[in-house]
């Protein structure tokens, strides 16, 4: 997992601390306030005496546990991410079969984040502020959940789940894309409120590409 993150993407960090299982729980009072607030008013409209005053602290000490708003901001999206990477992972485990695979996690992966109101919200309404700490300096993000992604098809390539011939990096490519259109543009053919339908649409339309072995 340690090629797949890139140090300077928010996203990259998330995945090796999800898999690794590390995390920094010290500052937890005041990400849970940042967060609270970061739903409620905004990014933007949050300051840091607010962020102070909700966690029961003074503004001196938010400053000497965290440098920044900017700072605090990357370790709320952090531990947001972490956990969504962590939930991804735990769904796709149960699964018995690839193409389960395929469908619990694309269901799981669009779900999570419409599901999670700071991240849906401040992608939608303040990218330019979730920019430099989710995307990375370079617009990243794709291209560390593509890795992510291709790293779990290759282990169940293999498995011998699926064939030799694919090219697992090109189909994880092309549904990570897929996902993130969906996310980005809503759709009225496609409900992300729906699992039974992202499934479905998964199992049709996604599992095929990495042309499944079939076991007697």
């Amino acid at each position: 997992m340690t090629e797949l993150a890139s140090p300077d993407s928010l996203l990259g960090r998330a995945l090796l601390g999800a898999v690794e299982g590390a995390g920094d729980e010290a500052n937890a009072d005041l990400l849970d306030a940042a967060y609270e607030l970061f739903c409620r008013y905004g990014i933007q409209r949050t300051t840091m005496d607010d962020v102070a005053r909700r966690a029961g602290v003074s503004r001196i000490t938010v400053y000497r546990r965290v440098s920044s708003k900017e700072a605090l901001v990357e370790q709320v999206m952090l531990r947001e991410f972490r956990a969504y990477v962590e939930r991804f992972l735990a769904d796709v485990g149960r699964a018995e079969t690839l193409e389960d695979r395929v469908a619990v996690g694309f269901a799981s992966a669009l779900r999570a984040v419409r599901s999670n109101p700071l991240v849906d919200g401040l992608l939608r309404a303040e990218p330019d502020l979730a920019a430099p700490s989710v995307l990375g300096p370079d617009g990243s993000t794709l291209t560390v959940i593509g890795r992510f992604l291709a790293g779990q098809l290759r282990r169940e390539q293999e498995a011998g789940n699926i064939a030799a011939a694919v090219d697992v990096d090109l189909v994880a490519e092309l549904m990570v894309r897929v996902s993130s259109s969906l996310l980005l543009t809503p759709s009225d053919l496609v409900d992300l409120e729906d699992a039974e339908q992202l499934e479905t649409i998964a199992r049709r339309y996604l599992a095929p590409m990495l042309q499944p072995v079939r076991r007697r």
